[in-house]
């Protein structure tokens, strides 16, 4: 049985940012091999030091040319290509011998490493394993407390060798880049920054992460002291500092906005990311109470509940806190847009006073939606979708819309079925809808969906009990068309056969 080969990431320079799958690996390995400059001082060999152990096979393995130029027949290549033929032998022999062998890569392995070269030539013949490790990149993102991109953005790694021309191609076209392998090439980098209009907000960074860690403007640096572990970094501009909450600038305001938010009908993975990531990005989140409460507690925002029976001025609180500089959420359940906060806030926007406040409208998922397929697809065809609340309408409105949508034969989704308040209005509701549909006219009653108290039940227009309702339902009616199959799905086919004629009253 031959031995294992593992390619193990040490990160870019301080110890402890060896995972601890690699430090496990290297202390457990028979052979441990690292490369080196003719000098035969090892970085790799030094950051792995605290987790070697007496009695393993040390493989230094000596580059016979760097930046130097060799009298190889092949030339500097081929003198790179020999060597590596002949490290990847000496490892072959102890892995044939059945012993492991870890080769210790600075960064991450498969990251301009010496290490894919090992890997080239012995992965397809011995078990490999290859343990990811921290790159410099990263590592030095951290060292100068900067993202490098954020959202949708474009993250460019350049070689600093590509030369001058090609590099300010790529950093003009790019959000955000990393030019590593500075070193001697650190002249025609930092000349291609200033081709590309970018040096102003350049960094640079080297030995990122030990303890001879340097930081600077790119544009700063003297080429003469620049070592080879250093990197460009060019950041978006969207990750620099923003003003917070309470500057007065001018730069506050003109981030200010309302964004309205569908967390959908109950369980959290229900919101949408984008809704999600609204919500993080809120200075203030407001809305009705209960709705808040399902939004995770976030010390940095300010919550402002309410009653929800106040949506104008809960709007117009929203509004005023945006047109200040506040990035503010107006929390909805369900669709913010299907008898919710959209509205509102839109209606209370075109105040003279408010004109000129972004707002934005996030989707969600719809309570119809939700309560339609935990039994399949009853809204499979054309369906009206309507609110029995009178609160905002006449209550005959109401039941004149009931009619239209009943004698059209469109499946319909009932809203704010029954409350306290009005609870005899479903049932008039149904009365209404016996006037034109069968009593055997499939009816689907939704209560908590994708909350802790879910039911649904499929019934009749006939046998519907509006009792059991009550403002946590949701009511679909299915047309003439809409059917329960042998396995209880309910369904409403996407092709209609024709009118029915109405149900005798």
């Amino acid at each position: 049985m031959t031995g294992r080969l593992y390619g193990v990431g040490l990160g870019p320079g301080d110890p402890e940012l060896v995972t601890v799958k690699g430090a496990r690996l290297i202390g457990a390995a028979d052979v441990v091999a690292y490369h080196a400059a003719r000098h035969g001082r090892s970085v790799a060999r030094a950051l792995a030091a605290p987790y070697l152990r007496e009695g393993q096979v040390e493989e230094l393995l000596v580059y016979p040319v760097t930046t130097e130029t060799t009298d190889h027949p092949g030339g500097y290549q081929g003198a790179i290509d020999e060597f590596y033929e002949a490290a990847a032998a000496r490892l072959a022999a102890h892995l044939d011998a059945g012993r492991d062998v870890v080769v210790l890569a600075e960064g991450d392995p498969f990251f301009y490493g010496s290490y894919m070269h090992m890997h080239k030539r012995l992965a397809h013949r011995y078990p490999t394993e290859v343990v990811p490790g921290v790159t410099s990149v990263s590592g030095a993102a951290a060292a100068v407390g900067r993202p490098l991109v954020e959202r949708d953005e474009v993250l460019t790694v350049l070689p600093g060798t590509l030369g001058a021309e090609r590099l300010a191609e790529e950093l003009a076209a790019t959000d955000a880049a990393a030019v590593v392998k500075l070193g001697r090439t650190f002249p025609q980098v930092r000349e291609a920054f200033d081709r590309a209009g970018v040096l102003d907000r350049a960094l640079y960074v080297e030995r990122a992460t030990t303890d001879r860690q340097r930081a600077a403007p790119l544009a700063d640096v003297d080429p003469a002291t620049v070592p080879y572990f250093s990197l460009a970094l060019l950041p978006s501009p969207l990750t620099g500092p923003t003003p917070g909450p309470g500057r007065s600038d001018g730069a506050a305001a003109g981030r200010g906005e309302v964004v309205v938010v569908g967390l959908g009908p109950g369980a959290r993975s229900w919101t949408t990311p984008e809704a999600a990531d609204a919500l993080a990005a809120a200075d203030d989140l407001v809305g009705y109470g209960p709705y808040l409460d399902r939004v995770p507690a976030n010390p940095r925002q300010t919550r402002h509940p309410s009653d929800n029976r106040v949506e104008a001025e809960r709007a117009a609180h929203a509004l005023t806190l945006a047109r200040s500089g506040r990035r503010v959420a107006v929390v909805s359940s369900g669709d913010p847009g299907v008898f919710a906060m959209a509205a509102a806030v839109l209606e209370v926007a075109d105040r003279p006073e408010l004109a000129g406040v972004p707002v934005r409208v996030l989707p969600g998922l719809t309570a119809a939606q939700a309560v339609a397929a935990r039994v399949g697809a009853p809204l499979g065809h054309d369906f009206a979708v309507i609110s029995l609340s009178d609160v905002r309408k006449p209550w005959d409105v109401v039941v004149d819309r009931l009619r239209h949508a009943a004698a059209a034969d469109l499946v319909i989704a009932l809203y704010n079925p029954r409350s306290r308040a009005r609870p005899h209005q479903l049932a008039e509701a149904q009365e209404v809808l016996l006037g034109t549909r069968a009593p055997g006219t499939v009816v689907v009653v939704g209560r908590d969906v994708g909350g802790p108290e879910e039911s649904v039940t499929v019934t009749t227009l006939g046998e519907l009990d509006p009792e059991t309702v009550d403002m946590r339902c949701l009511v679909l009616v299915g047309s003439s068309q809409t059917r329960v199959g042998r396995s209880g799905a309910v369904w409403t086919p996407r092709t209609h056969e024709g009118p029915r004629p109405p149900h005798p009253s």
